[in-house]
């Protein structure tokens, strides 16, 4: 992947603040200063001064009463941490004997400190994987990411079968719940019944009943229409 001579020595704040900001910008609208303090866990002056400094590194641009974006050097260095924690992620679980509720804070910290060469690596042994273990899109080495279209369980009407394809979840509590329940990419589930008022949602998999709470459907993204 390209990376400017600007991100080529990038701090570990730094290159978390980017991984941090693509993650709250989809389709590249703005983050807050807010929303970016809120996901990182540090205090909105922190931020503020973090987030002028990456705007003269000329790796963020600032919207006035909107928020912070990515500018395309600072969308290549954050892509470039998305595929090194994808693909740690992925590569632990295949050939380490991770679970998939295990990898995310190995990987936060492995990310960081592995190579470029090992990284390529990992991808090659892989087979040059396109999702990691929850079924997050990897971006390729030159920086693209393919996101697939996707509808959150909790917005599927009743009689719609889908294929599960993406959770999007890293607290390993969660994850180790949908596990016992058999929802994870690759599941087909039928919604059987959703209650108003963000109710639940009941569906079938694998030939069980599951009554699934609202938070945790609006995280299992899926796609409709998928054979049983």
């Amino acid at each position: 992947m390209h990376v400017s001579p600007a991100t080529d020595t990038l701090t570990r704040s730094v290159e978390d603040y980017l991984k941090a900001i693509y993650r709250l910008s989809p389709e590249g609208r703005p983050a807050s200063t807010n929303q970016i303090a809120h996901l990182l866990e540090l205090s909105a002056p922190s931020v503020s001064g973090m987030v002028k400094r990456l705007s003269e590194l000329g790796l963020l641009e600032h919207l006035p009463y909107k928020g912070v974006q990515l500018t395309a050097d600072g969308r290549r260095a954050a892509l470039r941490m998305v595929r090194r924690h994808r693909l740690i992620e992925a590569y632990l679980v295949e050939f380490l004997g991770y679970s998939w509720d295990t990898v995310h804070e190995e990987a936060e910290r492995l990310e960081h400190a592995v190579s470029d060469t090992l990284v390529e690596r990992m991808a090659v042994a892989l087979g040059h994987p396109s999702v990691d273990p929850h079924g997050d899109p990897i971006p390729s080495a030159d920086g693209a990411i393919e996101e697939l279209a996707s509808t959150p369980l909790a917005t599927l009407q009743v009689g719609d079968t889908a294929e599960i394809v993406r959770v999007c979840e890293s607290d390993s509590e969660r994850l180790r719940y949908l596990a016992t329940l058999g929802l994870r990419p690759g599941a087909v589930v039928t919604v059987l019944d959703r209650q108003p008022f963000s109710g639940p949602v009941t569906v079938e998999t694998h030939g069980e009943v599951q009554v699934i709470g609202q938070a945790l459907a609006q995280v299992l993204l899926c796609t409709v229409g998928a054979r049983r």
